[in-house]
């Protein structure tokens, strides 16, 4: 089986399961709402991972009624979201290593207030 984010599908396929023109896809491509893989012949190869954003899309525009341009915003808000939700998880292992051994490491502090403790960590 294939990785999530291996890029197996050629366009007349994705194009096939989704039920869209290919020409869709390569609209898409051009306003940046995706970005497929290329072989050195510059054949198009989409992942899971790419089809499940496609499908995203479709769900925006043809049920909901968003635009392109709203596509492109939602997604970029999207992926933001994930990055913060990443960076959450992290500073949570962080502070949980801190509570656990009762020590601040070198460059970081802990300032503890009422409701919540807020942690700062240097840049590296």
């Amino acid at each position: 089986m294939h990785s999530y984010d291996e890029p197996v599908y050629l366009i007349s396929v994705v194009a096939n399961m989704l039920k869209i023109h290919p020409q869709t896809l390569r609209q898409y491509e051009r306003d940046g709402l995706i970005e497929p893989a290329r072989t050195q012949g510059r054949m198009r190869l989409y992942s899971q991972r790419d089809i499940d954003r496609m499908k995203m899309i479709l769900r925006l525009t043809r049920d909901m009624g968003v635009n392109l341009a709203g596509v492109d915003v939602i997604l970029r808000l999207k992926e933001q979201m994930e990055k913060m939700e990443q960076e959450i998880e992290y500073l949570k292992e962080e502070l949980s290593k801190v509570n656990r051994h009762g020590v601040v490491p070198a460059g970081k502090a802990v300032v503890k207030k009422s409701r919540y403790d807020l942690v700062i960590f240097e840049e590296q």
